[in-house]
């Protein structure tokens, strides 16, 4: 399946709430694979290039600012995703506390 025709856009922000992450969980994350072994697999196969150089490993960790290209599909520009402590406390169950 083309990359077009599935929807994806040829260039698209991801965002992780960490300072890094590994290749192939990014690529998951993205939406582009369903599993680690669908990862591994397309990077290895070397279609993947990470801020224009080829990158074979998966567990390559890739930062905000990187970005990360598929041979044929969309690009994935990394950003940070402020943290949920930088926001403040995450919501808490109104249920808590009560008797």
């Amino acid at each position: 399946m083309s990359w077009r025709r599935c929807g994806l856009p040829p260039r698209r922000e991801v965002g992780i709430h960490t300072e890094s992450i590994a290749l192939g969980a990014l690529l998951k994350w993205a939406g582009l694979v369903g599993t680690g072994g669908e990862a591994k697999e397309m990077v290895a196969s070397g279609r993947v290039r990470v801020n224009g150089s080829p990158e074979t490993r998966r567990g390559r960790r890739v930062a905000p600012g990187d970005v990360v290209a598929i041979l044929g599909g969309p690009e994935l520009v990394v950003s940070r995703e402020p943290s949920r402590e930088a926001n403040g406390p995450a919501p808490t169950d109104p249920a808590e506390g009560i008797p």
